[in-house]
């Protein structure tokens, strides 16, 4: 059998249930870490709850993967999670899934992995939505997230670094309120309200215009020049306000 018959009789099986996001159709893209439980806390051992060097490894891959090819107007990342909104009309790869997912997954594995100086990875799920007003949703829902990740955590290792056993610790929190949570910080100096809002709401990325100053070497003047850069917001607003955060960055990157 010649190459191309062959090549051709096999491709089939790889490309058979090969799917594409339809037109029209808002794409964010969810990538998890794979057991960073482990790798954070035993193998490399990263401050609990928080650790602004492991926040910036995660906003230092969000950054890579808002460079690497794909036309992403929102970044987002809290814990060891990271949200990607496509801009509304990007067709990369025929918009193909197996693509999105595989590319972003590695991606994200290999640029974490030579930041930490170990093995890393992701995993990467595609959320596909008809209309703008769930786009605000899925970040509203991420955002409210973080934030009860955060209470929760900041209970957790406070028992844990109090003494408490891993199971002593999840059983005192279970079940307790918000006001009960912040109640049991409190009784150990800490107010939640007080504490760095990048922990309880997350880290934003998204483009920028500035001005900035350049040379023209054929006039020899220095000259004002506009560039689209990175910006990263450690103070993202919470509810209603967060939802208006949201709605602006997608109507300020609609198709024209």
């Amino acid at each position: 059998m010649k190459f191309d018959d062959l090549d051709l009789k096999m491709r089939v099986y790889e490309t058979a249930h090969d799917r594409c996001i339809l037109p029209q159709m808002y794409v964010v893209a969810r990538i998890d870490g794979r057991g960073f439980t482990k790798l954070t806390k035993e193998v490399h051992k990263f401050e609990a709850p928080f650790d602004v060097k492991f926040r910036d490894l995660m906003i230092a891959t969000v950054q890579h993967l808002m460079n690497c090819g794909f036309n992403i107007i929102y970044g987002y990342t809290e814990s060891d999670e990271i949200s990607l909104l496509f801009h509304f009309d990007e067709n990369s790869f025929g918009r193909k899934t197996r693509k999105l997912i595989s590319i972003l997954a590695g991606e994200a594995s290999g640029k974490f992995s030579a930041l930490l100086g170990d093995v890393a990875a992701f995993d990467c799920r595609l959320s596909e939505f008809p209309n703008p007003n769930l786009v605000v949703d899925y970040f509203r829902w991420r955002n409210e997230d973080a934030h009860r990740n955060a209470l929760n955590a900041h209970c957790y290792w406070r028992l844990r670094k109090d003494n408490f056993s891993k199971n002593e610790a999840t059983n005192k929190i279970e079940g307790l309120s918000i006001a009960e949570k912040n109640e049991l910080l409190f009784q150990y100096g800490i107010n939640f309200n007080e504490l760095p809002n990048w922990q309880k709401r997350g880290v934003g990325i998204y483009w920028q215009i500035v001005e900035k100053q350049g040379f023209n070497p054929k006039t020899n003047e220095t000259t004002q020049v506009k560039r689209r850069e990175l910006f990263t917001n450690y103070e993202l607003p919470m509810r209603d306000e967060y939802n208006e955060f949201v709605t602006d960055l997608i109507q300020k990157n609609k198709p024209i």
